[in-house]
């Protein structure tokens, strides 16, 4: 069942501006990431989703309801984090808190409660004098604290330091082991690779790609970059039959692609040379993305 469905997506905000004919849907229960640099779309298609603005052309539908049509109804399902965080006249974070359960009609707060001792959030601070970073835990808190069925994030981890940004992601990764259906949107690609089913990139308004993480995770080819203690050995090298990824001549280095299976083959043939070290080069979601992107631009420079 799809939970979320896009179809012909389009706001088109003059001079190329906006997004243009997106298609996507996201299961229930799965996790979607949602990557692209800053002014790709990703904050006018999550704004779509939720009903907040009218699209040129095209739908998204929530369970089934026209989120334009039924914006009101829809959000009330939806934990929601956005990217630029503004807060009612309240004095302190607490007050948020509570508004926000008032609104949800909840009544239980120790969900919440968890989720402020988790985040090292201080909700009696006053709100206008709270750095970015505890804004931020705030906003969190209030959309997971109802522990509702769809969460739509938008650059959650913005002014979180390094470890709060691991303890909200451990965090993510619980609601999505019950079942939860999240779209989550970044720029840091680490972030989408560790947690997300799949995830779609875009590229100025348009869809470049949607990737499913097993694809990455279990790419039966392997890249190893070698240096040579000597350019002989470099040059000798260089005649067995490998694909090459990329030479560095000047410092006796070769990168090549084999198969996974052929691990074992390559380190017996690397006994005949004088190597100086050999290294994997992991295969990431970003090196991927920024592959296909290359490629659609008709730029065939390696990407490292």
């Amino acid at each position: 069942m799809n939970v979320i469905e896009i179809k012909g997506l389009t706001k088109d905000y003059g001079d190329g501006r906006g997004i243009f004919d997106i298609n996507l849907k996201i299961e229930q229960g799965e996790m979607l990431g949602f990557v692209g640099t800053n002014g790709s779309g990703k904050t006018t298609t999550i704004r779509s989703i939720l009903g907040f603005i009218k699209p040129t052309d095209g739908t998204a539908y929530v369970n089934g309801l026209s989120s334009w049509e039924h914006s009101s109804e829809i959000v009330k399902n939806i934990g929601y984090v956005p990217g630029e965080i503004a807060f009612p006249d309240l004095k302190t974070g607490i007050d948020f808190l509570k508004s926000q359960a008032e609104f949800l009609g909840l009544k239980d707060m120790s969900y919440a409660n968890q989720l402020i001792e988790r985040l090292q959030l201080d909700p009696r601070a006053n709100l206008k004098r709270m750095s970015k970073g505890m804004k931020q835990k705030t906003a969190l808190v209030a959309a997971l604290m109802a522990d509702l069925p769809i969460i739509i994030l938008d650059e959650p981890t913005t002014g979180l330091d390094p470890l709060m940004r691991v303890a909200f992601l451990d965090i993510l990764k619980e609601e999505h082991a019950k079942g939860k259906t999240i779209f989550i949107s970044s720029h840091m690609y680490e972030e989408l690779e560790t947690t997300c089913d799949r995830v779609a990139l875009i590229d100025n308004g348009h869809i470049a790609e949607i990737t499913n993480m097993t694809d990455i995770h279990d790419r039966p080819i392997k890249e190893f970059k070698i240096e040579f203690n000597t350019t002989a050995d470099y040059s000798k090298f260089l005649t067995e039959k490998y694909e090459v990824v990329r030479l560095q001549g000047q410092y006796n280095q070769v990168t090549i692609s084999i198969l996974s299976d052929a691990t074992g083959d390559l380190l017996k043939v690397l006994k005949k040379y004088n190597v100086k070290f050999i290294s994997e080069l992991p295969y990431t979601l970003e090196k991927h993305f920024k592959s296909i992107l290359l490629e659609n631009k008709g730029d065939n420079t390696n990407v490292q």
